[in-house]
């Protein structure tokens, strides 16, 4: 197809990396200390002393092997369709987890709280361009036991659109699972997880990988890999700690269950070393997730990257730089799943308006990446004949055909700057927080009926109780 393409590293690169990562598996492995993995691991042919794990290479290509190359994420309803997680499909939607929310009435940064979870979720179920939802908030007023669970039932009572849910460990999944088939559909969540960078799993990421695996629930397994810190202070050579990692979920995975539907994560982190921040929109970094996303095609499986994210504190002129750069870069890299829409602060902060404006990038950035079509119909050249020199095309049928299809914003201001200033000289933020408050004060696309909410109430509360008798 004639449209936008960007690629970084080739087939030759991919092969290299894969065989760097083969080594780094092979000879340093991974560190472990989750007895129920260890035990996997052993039995997939990996080799097990104490708590290190080294992989040879035949058990990697084993798992790639068995490995799904095509799933489905379904919505619980509405007029959406299925995800297709596969190497050929993009959607985009939130991140999740983030401590502060830029307030949509105040305007000041202040923790987040579930009314924001479901707030957001809600938004997003109108938003055309936000094709699955995360949380986009780490909740202070509900206990700690289950801020993630807790996660689960706002988002279900704001969106049916598909879920990624990060929970603290693997042994809430079943009731994730239950809580999203009571409100239509359990085959609508995947679940977020990581490693423990630099080359190491805990109890918490294995567990998510092993109850995926045996649930048949989409893994999506990022790294957190960072250049300087937890790997070299090379790009590429994050991309091969971060490989290695991603495989090494992706051998536990098929340990468990050959065939278990997994997303390759992409995931490179670069440390301003003067502030000791993780920078998220710096153009090295994007350029690694664009390597690390030709890594995961080259594989053949589905991907996992970022999109309309920023390092900006605030919803000043750096957010909309950053987010629109991220948003276009995201959508070049061809990933399945570009999450962090919306994204402030460097993985600390949402807003309301962010993702109003992160959405309308994304069709920004959908509409570039359109095919841009050399048949008879586009190339018109019986209309340019029939004009000829010094006509004009504005009474044209053909003008009348086809002038809508040419993207243009309706959040974006177009107008002469007379027309803007007798508006009030409204600026983008405006503009985008009369949007967002104009959504979230509409009726509600859907609700919950009553035994349904009180049935997910229910499920929050028991997986409080399965995970306090864990503890104590």
């Amino acid at each position: 197809m004639n449209r936008a393409m960007l690629k970084v590293w080739d087939d030759d690169a991919c092969g290299r990396v894969h065989e760097a990562t083969l080594r780094v598996l092979s000879e340093a492995g991974v560190e472990l200390k989750y007895a129920p993995a260890l035990e996997l691991f052993a039995a997939a042919g990996a080799q097990v002393e104490g708590t290190r794990v080294r992989i040879p290479p035949a058990v990697v290509e084993a798992a790639l092997e068995a490995a799904p190359r095509r799933w489905l994420l379904n919505p619980r309803g509405g007029a959406t369709e299925p995800l297709v997680l596969d190497a050929a499909h993009s959607y985009f939607g939130t991140g999740s987890d983030v401590l502060y929310i830029r307030d949509l009435d105040t305007h000041e940064r202040r923790r987040v709280r579930v009314a924001d979870v479901e707030g957001q979720a809600a938004l997003c179920e109108k938003l055309a361009h936000i094709d699955f939802v995360m949380s986009m908030g780490l909740p202070e007023d509900v206990p700690q036991a289950v801020d993630d669970v807790a996660q689960v039932e706002a988002m279900l009572r704001g969106t049916r659109k598909p879920l990624l849910v990060a929970p603290r460990d693997g042994h809430v999944v079943a009731r994730i699972a239950e809580m999203c088939a009571l409100a239509g559909e359990a085959a609508s969540f995947g679940i977020y997880a990581m490693p423990s960078p630099p080359l190491m799993l805990d109890e918490d990421g294995a567990s998510k990988v092993i109850a995926c695996a045996e649930l048949d629930v989409p893994l999506i397994w990022a790294p957190g890999t960072n250049a300087g810190t937890t790997a070299p202070a090379s790009i590429t050579a994050v991309a091969v700690v971060a490989n290695a990692e991603v495989l090494a979920g992706l051998v536990l995975s098929q340990a468990v269950k050959a065939g278990a539907p997994f997303v390759w994560g992409a995931g490179v982190g670069a440390m301003n070393m003067r502030t000791m921040v993780d920078v998220y929109s710096s153009a090295r970094v994007f350029a690694g997730h664009q390597a690390q996303a030709d890594l995961a095609r080259w594989y053949g499986l589905p991907s996992f990257a970022y999109a309309a994210c920023c390092d900006s504190k605030t919803l000043d002129q750096q957010w909309t730089a950053e987010a629109a750069f991220t948003a276009v870069l995201g959508a070049l890299s061809r990933a399945t799943l570009l999450h962090d829409v919306g994204y402030l602060e460097s993985g600390l902060q949402s807003s309301y308006e962010s993702i109003v404006v992160g959405d309308h990038l994304v069709s920004y950035a959908r509409a570039f990446m359109e095919e841009l079509p050399v048949d008879d119909e586009a190339l018109a050249v019986e209309e340019i004949l029939a004009v000829g020199p010094g006509g004009n095309h504005l009474a044209r049928p053909y003008t009348r055909k086809h002038f809508r299809e040419i993207w243009q914003s309706d959040l974006f201001d177009y107008g002469v700057f007379d027309r803007w200033q007798a508006e009030g000289s409204r600026t983008l933020l405006d503009r985008a927080r009369e949007r967002a408050a104009a959504l979230l004060a509409g009726p509600r696309e859907f609700t919950l009926d009553d035994g349904v909410t009180a049935g997910l109430a229910a499920l929050v509360a028991q997986a409080g109780e399965e995970r306090a008798a864990r503890t104590s």
